[in-house]
């Protein structure tokens, strides 16, 4: 496909997402998914503890949900990021 200027190389108006199926394309995202994924696990088990009144295995699991959370959306949104700049610099080099 070549690239012309009333053409451009990615569909900016049809696509919903910057990067149609980057989750599964870039593999660098999937350690956050995965503690993204633990952490529901974890919240689960958090829910339990509590009810039963168990509170110290309740703060323990409390915590482990939000670290894991906290880092997983963090490592998920840096990746975008990092995504999102491989573009634009892919898209300026096809321009000039």
């Amino acid at each position: 496909m070549t690239v012309s200027r009333s053409f451009p190389q990615q569909d900016r108006v049809r696509t919903n997402r910057s990067h149609v199926g980057e989750a599964l394309t870039d593999t660098r995202g999937w350690p956050g998914y995965a503690m993204i994924g633990t952490a529901i696990a974890v919240l689960g088990l958090f829910l339990v503890a509590a009810g039963y009144g168990f509170t110290g295995w309740a703060a323990i699991t409390g915590g482990t949900f939000a670290g894991l959370m906290i880092v997983g959306v963090a490592l998920v949104l840096l990746e975008h990021r990092r995504v999102q700049r491989e573009e634009e610099r892919q898209d300026r080099a096809a321009r000039s």
